[in-house]
């Protein structure tokens, strides 16, 4: 792999290279060699940098995050591609890096990623952790003025558009502290409309109920109470089709991991870390 690394805060490495013939932009930040490295999956639009406030938490792993095609750093393909082209990119990663197996974590959209790599990679993913996410097309439908807003780009791509819109869209403690708003959704690097039509194609029509039963792996589930995109009855159906899973409710809406990043790690950390 060619790389062109640069520092980012926190110790997160960026460099770009080539995966499976696509250009992806990727991060890597050392931790504890003795543990295996936490393979990041990221939400619908968002590039490394939004997920630094719980990659700074989470001081004590390797940390292993890449734009999706399309998404902050990496160019947007010609064809479309679907969620399981991104988890055999995760598993490419995996071999350019040297390593063996990982613990996967995946946010909304990235977890429906997340599901796919722990289903068509078993071997790769030793432990599974669900944040914000559902089963795909046949899930409990959030708020739908929400669901609209979410299906075009316009949050990201209009001027300050992403921080009065924030609470109405990701709900929790971002409907009633605009800074935190501010704060959360800063590190937003938009790329492409294009990329971004690309997320949600692949997306379209995907389901894990017809094999979810099958993911063996341990699995933490987190949602956030007053998710207003997916509800938390959700990570519930998840919990009950995942034959080894858990499920935590946050009290906060769709950006827990990121606005409640320590409460966040904490939980992920002490599962990952179990005997």
């Amino acid at each position: 792999m060619d790389q062109r690394a640069g520092a980012a805060p926190t110790g997160l490495r960026i460099a770009r290279g080539t995966l499976r013939g696509r250009a992806i932009r990727y991060g890597v930040r050392p931790g504890d060699p003795a543990r295996p490295p936490l393979l990041l999956f990221n939400g619908l639009g968002a590039n490394i940098e939004m997920a630094l406030p719980f990659i700074e938490a989470l001081p004590g792993l390797t940390i292993l995050i890449f734009d999706a095609p399309g998404v902050g750093g990496s160019p947007a393909p010609l064809v479309p591609y679907r969620l399981s082209t991104v988890a055999h990119l995760g598993v490419a990663l995996l071999d350019q890096l040297g390593y063996r197996q990982a613990d996967v974590l995946g946010v909304s959209w990235g977890g429906a990623v997340a599901q796919e790599f722990a289903f068509g990679h078993a071997a790769r993913c030793r432990r599974l952790v669900l944040a914000a996410t559902s089963t795909g097309s046949i899930m409990v439908p959030g708020d739908l003025s929400v669901l609209l807003a979410m299906a075009t780009p316009r949050r990201f791509v209009a001027a300050g558009r992403a921080y009065p819109d924030a609470g109405r869209i990701y709900g929790g403690r971002l409907r009633t502290d605009p800074t935190l708003a501010r704060r959360t959704l800063q590190h937003v690097r938009f790329s492409s409309r294009r990329g971004y039509y690309l997320q949600l194609a692949a997306a379209s029509g995907w389901t894990s109920l017809p094999w979810l039963w099958t993911v063996r792996q341990p699995t933490l589930i987190l949602a956030g109470a007053h998710d207003p995109i997916v509800p938390p009855l959700n990570a519930r159906i998840l919990q009950r089709l995942l034959p080894d899973a858990r499920a935590v409710e946050l009290d906060c809406g769709h950006l827990f991991l990121l606005t409640l990043a320590q409460e966040s790690a904490r939980l992920v950390d002490d599962f990952l870390a179990r005997p």
